[in-house]
């Protein structure tokens, strides 16, 4: 089945220092129906955006890639049987429903798990 990644835009990570416990729960009852679903294969939660440096030619420079008020709060990948339903699984995502904030689908093309993390 055709894998898709689901990148979520947000001005700040959902485990930010201000994200209130109903915003994390409402995020992880999401992840619960992907799972229950067997939709979803991975996801990750990314730190909140003072911990990001950005790497180009030019030098590295803290922060997101691009400051635009959002960024890359989290990822994850899902199975479906095309990109229409991809969309329609990833609009159920609460991030989809905030202002200012929003889910980016797009097809994965190559890759895979290569190794385990290390513990």
């Amino acid at each position: 089945m055709p894998l898709f990644a689901a990148l979520i835009y947000a001005p700040d990570s959902a485990h930010a220092p201000d994200a209130t416990p109903e915003d994390i729960k409402e995020c992880d009852d999401h992840a619960g129906e992907l799972l229950a679903a067997d939709s979803m294969l991975v996801a990750y939660a990314l730190t909140p955006r003072e911990y990001a440096v950005s790497v180009r030619v030019e030098g590295s420079t803290p922060g997101p890639f691009v400051d635009t008020g959002q960024i890359v709060a989290g990822f994850y990948v899902i199975e479906a049987t095309d990109l229409d339903e991809a969309v329609r699984i990833a609009a159920t995502n609460p991030v989809a429903r905030t202002p200012g904030s929003g889910v980016e689908v797009r097809p994965v093309h190559s890759g895979g798990v290569i190794r385990a993390p290390r513990e």
